[in-house]
């Protein structure tokens, strides 16, 4: 099995060159995100899930990769399960997360860093409003509380 260090190399692999929004190196959100799950009391295999959450939906790997990767099967699960399919709905989306054991802290980090109002500071005003209500609804479908208060 790969090691967390091993995973964090090949996620951080895996997306070079690729930017969030803001413009910012993409593996400053996947070491947020892992951070924040190993901050809420996640396992290792959590952690890896968070380091590898957005490489099968951003195209950074591709899915026969993560057939054949060594990592858990719970790994690959949560990987699955937080890997938003082409065409599909929020509530479809949701359901699979809360329907895998250990998907849903990962991206409740996911979301709490994504919803970061600093992060969010750096988009342009009607981006900002749109991925603000995004993931208020992504939240509520989820369960969660907004860690920034109710939406203005």
């Amino acid at each position: 099995m790969l090691t967390l260090p091993e995973v964090e190399a090949l996620a951080r692999a895996a997306h070079e060159g690729q930017t969030d929004k803001a413009g910012r190196p993409y593996a400053e959100h996947l070491a947020a995100v892992a951070e924040g799950v190993r901050a809420r009391g996640g396992t290792q295999e959590q952690i890896a899930a968070a380091w590898l959450h957005d490489a099968v939906e951003d195209g950074a790997v591709p899915e026969e990769w993560l057939e054949g990767a060594e990592l858990t099967d719970s790994v690959k699960e949560m990987v699955r399960a937080l890997s938003k399919r082409p065409g599909e709905d929020l509530p479809a989306y949701t359901a699979r997360i809360l329907s895998t054991p250990g998907a849903l802290l990962v991206k409740e980090a996911d979301l709490a860093h994504n919803a970061d109002p600093a992060r969010l500071a750096a988009l342009d005003e009607p981006t900002r409003t749109r991925l603000t209500r995004k993931y208020a609804t992504t939240r509520a479908l989820l369960g969660l509380p907004d860690p920034h208060g109710p939406l203005a």
